[in-house]
């Protein structure tokens, strides 16, 4: 553990003006209609930003059919690819062997309304994804109030899973933070209350450092 994500997702990122704001991971998030009700970025962002920087690239793919986007995601350069276990329950393995096979991490990601125990196989499978992504909104669009009951399925995924890596990811920011790192969850995706801060970096220093504690403390 100790992984701490930081994005800027459906804007783009100045690495001029925000150069000195310490983040560890850029995520971008590809959303076609067919699964949530926004369009977004995809493989030519992820080729773009890869031009900028050496930074560790997760997408996370809100997608029906992502199989499709392995192949431009791992040519993009592309680092981390997180599917949704709600489209990927019959082909999951299938996925996760070629995300590997173009270098990329395999991640999967859980609606709120989804089971947690959907994602059991996935974590457990001779092939495994090496990250769950708790979604702590409804995906689609960004700046969303973040739901506390989604901590429950965090909480049992790190009893679960120890050394399991968990991103949250949806309306997490300074108020609420903690209640997410005392749960479990060791990778933070930020975005609206990063890049709508007057100074982003003491923004993420305050995440990171409640994401350090918690891990210190347990």
């Amino acid at each position: 553990m100790g992984f701490f994500y930081m994005l800027k997702s459906r804007g783009v990122l100045d690495f001029e003006k925000d150069r000195d704001v310490t983040w560890d991971r850029i995520v971008a998030q590809g959303i076609k209609k067919h699964f949530v009700p926004n369009l977004t970025i995809g493989a030519p962002v992820i080729e773009s930003l890869r031009k900028h920087t050496t930074a560790y690239l997760d997408c996370h793919l809100m997608v029906t059919n992502p199989l499709d986007y392995v192949d431009p995601m791992g040519k993009a350069g592309a680092s981390g690819f997180t599917f949704h276990v709600e489209v990927s329950k019959e082909n999951w393995q299938e996925l996760v062997q070629k995300i590997k096979a173009k270098g990329m991490r395999p991640g999967v990601a859980v609606k709120p309304g989804t089971p947690i125990e959907e994602v059991y196989p996935l974590v457990e499978g001779e092939n495994p994804v090496e990250m769950v992504l708790v979604m702590t909104v409804e995906p689609g669009f960004g700046g969303q109030k973040f739901m506390p009951e989604t901590m429950e399925k965090v909480r049992v995924l790190r009893k679960k899973y120890p050394s399991l890596d968990i991103e949250v990811d949806g309306g997490l920011g300074p108020s609420t933070i903690d209640v997410a790192a005392s749960a479990g969850a060791n990778c933070i995706v930020a975005g609206s209350s990063v890049f709508g801060a007057s100074e982003p970096g003491q923004v993420i220093s305050l995440l990171r450092k409640s994401v350090q504690g918690a891990q210190q403390n347990n």
